[in-house]
């Protein structure tokens, strides 16, 4: 177990995640917003979800942020005859020992790129169940550890597309966030084409931290303050989705925790060492809106849940230092933390 001493700074923190976010920046040109969710995700020992229509960088996405740490990576393509066992590993009997050998399967390695996910069956996705939450594998009765750190990176195309199963509610609460990726602009496509229309930009892609690194800066964001107010922000907009009337299935207790923790990443990676209602609002949408069902009526008016989101966001109240139902966000800070709103001395801004 990393100890007190071991705990990276926040300097050291922006300073490491500053790399990664240049190194996969130098791929996924002009996405800086999808980069930065990544990196939240990855430092708040979440999995990321990455919907998108084909040919728009998902899998190159998953690919840089796997290439720019030193660290074991399996990829996964999903296909519709896909076995479970190809993911956890099997018990094979050998002969010369007369006892069962277990062959560890791709799950096993510190960042897994699941690869259109949605095109094998419920049965194959529901093989990441166990390992994404607890992060083990069981197998004929016997437990594995996964190594540390831990982190699904998977793709997978929209649901109308042809060939693709919809991911079970259960899988898709396992994901910490998810996010589109979008067309690039006219700008950032023509870079594309002058810098990359002759080679993959993968190729010279290196490693910019290491694995050891990742830990510690994960246990640097488990030590970021939350306040009483901003906690309980969190739990007013997960429960908003619960009574929605546009919605027939709501956040999960899951998904309060998810948020608070991409909450700590956020402000980590701007240099506080608190976090603030901002940060809950600025993730609620990604964090939230792949685990809401909208009802058959909501969705013959074409409402989404990304609108059900931002709905809530609207009409729920926002603590402030300013008192009232804020319980004072900024007198809740640890002494002789910065005040509200202020940057902490010495840590770089991403």
């Amino acid at each position: 177990m990393t100890t007190y001493d071991d705990r990276a700074s926040l300097t050291d923190l922006t300073t490491t995640a500053e790399r990664v976010r240049r190194s996969v920046e130098g791929v996924i040109e002009g996405k800086p917003e999808v980069v930065r969710l990544s990196l939240t995700v990855l430092l708040a020992e979440g999995h990321l979800l990455i919907e998108d229509v084909p040919g728009v960088g998902k899998t190159m996405l998953a690919k840089a942020l796997a290439r720019s740490i030193d660290c074991s990576v399996r990829r996964i393509q999903f296909t519709p005859d896909l076995l479970p066992s190809d993911i956890t590993g099997v018990s094979i009997f050998d002969q010369q020992r007369r006892d069962f050998e277990f062959k560890p399967g791709a799950i096993f390695a510190q960042i897994v790129i699941g690869d259109e996910i949605n095109r094998a069956s419920p049965k194959t996705q529901s093989a990441l169940l166990e390992s994404m939450e607890e992060r083990q594998v069981t197998i004929d009765g016997q437990t594995y550890e996964l190594p540390d750190p831990f982190m699904v990176v998977a793709t997978q195309n929209p649901v109308e597309m042809e060939g693709t199963y919809p991911l079970p509610e259960a899988q898709r609460d396992r994901f910490m966030a998810r996010v589109s990726i979008g067309y690039p602009s006219p700008e950032a496509e023509l870079q594309m084409l002058d810098v990359h229309g002759g080679v993959s930009p993968l190729d010279d892609l290196q490693p910019v931290a290491h694995a050891h690194d990742i830990v510690k800066l994960i246990d640097a964001v488990r030590t970021v303050h939350v306040a009483d107010s901003v906690r309980r922000y969190a739990v007013e907009l997960v429960g908003a989705t619960r009574n929605h009337p546009d919605l027939r299935l709501g956040a999960s207790p899951r998904a309060t925790l998810h948020l608070l923790r991409a909450s700590k990443a956020s402000a980590a990676l701007s240099g506080r060492d608190y976090a603030l209602p901002d940060d809950v609002q600025a993730l609620a949408t990604a964090v939230l809106a792949h685990r809401l069902l909208p009802t058959a009526q909501a969705q013959l008016n074409r409402r989404t849940a990304e609108q059900v989101v931002l709905e809530i966001l609207q009409r729920t109240p926002v603590p402030t230092s300013a008192g009232g139902t804020a319980a004072d966000v900024r007198s809740q800070h640890l002494p002789g933390r910065p005040a509200y709103g202020q940057q902490q001395p010495g840590a770089r801004r991403l």
